[in-house]
């Protein structure tokens, strides 16, 4: 499709800065703004900060590699756990490949086991017949791999007559103003410069505190855990091989991932650990001191990697459930956090928001081939039916895994020690819930 022939259906016949605009240029929004490149439409992308000036290939070292001092490296606390889904995502929006020379971390097998009890579950990439159940990096390494590739996408149509792609960069959301232009929706953003910015269509893509989500008049169904997640890295005295970890103890789950210590050295004695615990147990974590919360947190791996010999800072968030009843209201769509945010213990917050960047995109660029507006119902409609329940199934099923593992009657810990045993000898299912990780 021409630009010329894509135009015709865009926001051009309205007062419109573009067609789609994103607000929010983190993991989620960034992605989505690339996804959106070919599409036809023009896309403008919104956020409070500016794109950050860190490449994936400047920090795909780490600050100690090419020295022999003691100093640990540095690795942002926050990281993910991406399936081969979201993988293929980042190759298709032209960030794969540089992340792939950046630390990252295929990880090849898992242990799942609980505190009281013997039941546990091994899953090994090997047995599925894949390279890795899932690749741990960090989430500075992702965004700062899509800013720059923004960045090249903004050099690259300087000289074209309709550039796909505007920047609204250091600009917060005040308010939303929604009315009719020309027998069309149209949405204005007041920002805290005093600029407006105006589309057909918005997409809040702005996290799980969303601000527009608020403005739009969402309605959420949301509930506190009544737990907190600690997060830091951590160095042990043996290597992980490539091994997760993921414990369910008395106080909530705490989860081990591996990380790579550079580029071309996968193997490490690092990993990021996602410690949830009741708000109680937490706040006593965090009081202690680094010696005191390392001897705790081997105690509670059971000296897994041979115990832990280092922390870095540890960083805490209280847990909080929370699903959007819709994912459109008029003509403003939730994608991410902003629509959903689930616990954290198996790791799929990004990688369902990715799978919505590629519902969302799909459908837009369906109806832009079809001559229909972005803000068009029928397309928005069909985004929110495929999305909706597939992302109520997993929180439905992080739940139930949050309540069974916390649930501590003799009765339903015996249960659990069988499931798991069971699940571990029972080698078909074992594998079929790899590869349904694995998004495969």
């Amino acid at each position: 499709m021409t630009e010329s022939e894509t135009h015709h259906f865009s926001a051009h016949e309205t007062p419109a800065d573009c067609d789609v605009l994103i607000v929010g240029a983190g993991l989620v929004g960034a992605t989505l703004a690339l996804r959106l490149r070919n599409s036809g439409l023009r896309v403008g992308l919104l956020d409070k900060s500016e794109l950050t000036g860190t490449t994936a290939a400047s920090v795909s070292e780490p600050r100690d590699a090419l020295d022999n001092t003691e100093q640990p490296p540095k690795f942002d606390p926050r990281v993910v756990a991406l399936t081969a889904q979201s993988q293929q995502l980042l190759e298709h929006v032209g960030v794969w490949q540089k992340l792939k020379q950046s630390r990252h971390c295929p990880y090849t097998q898992m242990r799942v086991w609980e505190q009281d009890g013997t039941g546990e579950v091994e899953f090994d990439a090997s047995e599925i017949h894949e390279p890795a159940l899932g690749t741990i990096i960090e989430n500075g390494l992702i965004v700062g791999a899509l800013h720059a590739r923004i960045a090249d996408c903004l050099i690259e149509q300087a000289r074209s007559v309709n550039p796909w792609l505007t920047l609204f960069m250091g600009r917060g959301v005040l308010k939303l103003e929604q009315r009719q232009e020309k027998g069309r929706p149209l949405s204005r953003l007041h920002c805290d410069d005093g600029s407006l910015v105006s589309a057909p269509l918005i997409i809040a893509a702005d996290g799980g505190n969303s601000r527009l989500r608020d403005l739009a008049g969402f309605e959420t169904r949301e509930w506190d855990y009544g737990q907190k997640a600690i997060v830091t890295t951590i160095r042990t005295r043996l290597p992980h091989d490539r091994t997760a970890l993921q414990r369910f103890l008395t106080t909530g789950p705490l989860a081990f991932l591996p990380l790579a210590e550079a580029a071309d050295t996968p193997q490490g004695h690092y990993c990021s650990i996602v410690w949830s615990a009741d708000d109680p147990c937490a706040d006593e974590l965090m009081a202690g001191d680094e010696y005191a919360f390392n001897a705790r947190l081997s105690r509670a791996m059971e000296g897994a990697f041979g115990g832990v010999e280092w922390s870095d800072t540890r960083y805490v968030f209280p847990l909080r459930q929370r699903h959007a009843k819709r994912y459109v209201e008029r003509n403003v769509v939730l994608v991410g956090d902003a629509a959903h945010t689930i616990h954290p213990l198996a790791g799929q917050g990004v990688n369902l928001g990715m799978l919505d960047v590629v519902a969302l995109a799909e459908e837009l660029e369906a109806g832009a081939a079809a001559r229909r507006f972005p803000e068009d119902p029928l397309i928005l409609s069909r985004y929110q039916r495929r999305r909706i329940g597939p992302n109520l199934a997993m929180m439905g099923m992080m739940e139930g895994f949050k309540r069974g593992f916390g649930e501590q009657s003799l009765a339903v810990r015996w249960l659990r020690n069988v499931g798991l045993s069971s699940v571990n000898r029972f080698g078909p299912l074992r594998k079929a819930l790899a590869r349904k990780a694995l998004g495969i």
